[in-house]
């Protein structure tokens, strides 16, 4: 159950989250990624030997901090699982499996004539999704401030939606800040079952709107909310 002070008890708990048979990424999915910490620094990784001189299926690799204004150093060393082009190094990012919300559903295809002989990469399809973050604090995970969640859950910063998952009301926050494509591949991402509803969709599009182009809808659901809340009495 959603408690009062929350935009998903004024849009009805029942027309939130969606039980969906869908076998596609619709926009307003959710599905499980693996999401990189996109505030951390990345790391590149350089093959500079080899244990074995004829061995070319493996390596010894520099690690040290990637940094956008310094030159990119590549390798002259080939490593055949680990190949380079030209102006390209091997970064690595922490990353962790979380659920995610499907933002746009997958870009439509290019016309295959537009594309033949050309690298897969430059046109290949992929789905924007916004990554969830969990809300609870314990010995293992830092979690966020009761005070700020509070906040989040009264709509009051664009970039976060206070929510509870579908299937076991796991408390989370939504990070539109945090937007990122993965690949269509099977192997990007995996469903689980449920979809945000209409209604729900369009407080997502009206905080988006909000963060993007600091714009409200002066009738919308975020409008209508904020007014509610500011009517209820404080008992603090």
């Amino acid at each position: 159950m959603y408690p009062e002070d929350c935009v998903q008890h004024m849009v009805g708990s029942n027309d939130w989250w969606i039980e969906s048979a869908s076998k596609t990424p619709c926009r307003g999915a959710l599905v499980t990624a693996v999401a990189p910490h996109v505030d951390q620094e990345p790391y590149g990784f350089k093959p500079v030997g080899r244990k074995e001189p004829s061995q070319h299926d493996s390596a010894i690799f520099e690690v040290a901090p990637l940094r956008v204004g310094q030159p990119l150093q590549g390798t002259e060393l080939p490593v055949a699982a680990m190949p380079l082009h030209e102006g390209e190094v091997w970064a690595a990012y922490r990353a962790k499996r979380r659920f995610c919300l499907v933002i746009g559903s997958v870009s439509p295809p290019v016309d295959k004539a537009f594309i033949r002989g050309k690298p897969k990469h430059s046109t290949a399809p992929t789905i924007l999704i916004a990554p969830f973050y969990g809300v609870k604090q314990d010995g293992r995970r830092a979690g966020y401030n009761p005070q700020l969640i509070e906040r989040v859950r009264h709509l009051e910063y664009p970039q976060f939606l206070w929510d509870k998952l579908p299937p076991d009301n796991q408390e989370s926050l939504l990070r539109l800040d945090h937007l990122q494509p993965i690949g269509t591949g099977r192997g990007s991402y995996q469903l689980i079952g449920y979809r945000l509803g209409g209604y729900a969709l369009e407080v997502v599009d009206e905080l988006f709107q909000w963060l993007i182009w600091d714009r409200r809808t002066e009738d919308g659901w975020i409008a209508m909310f904020r007014e509610e809340i500011a009517s209820i009495p404080d008992n603090s």
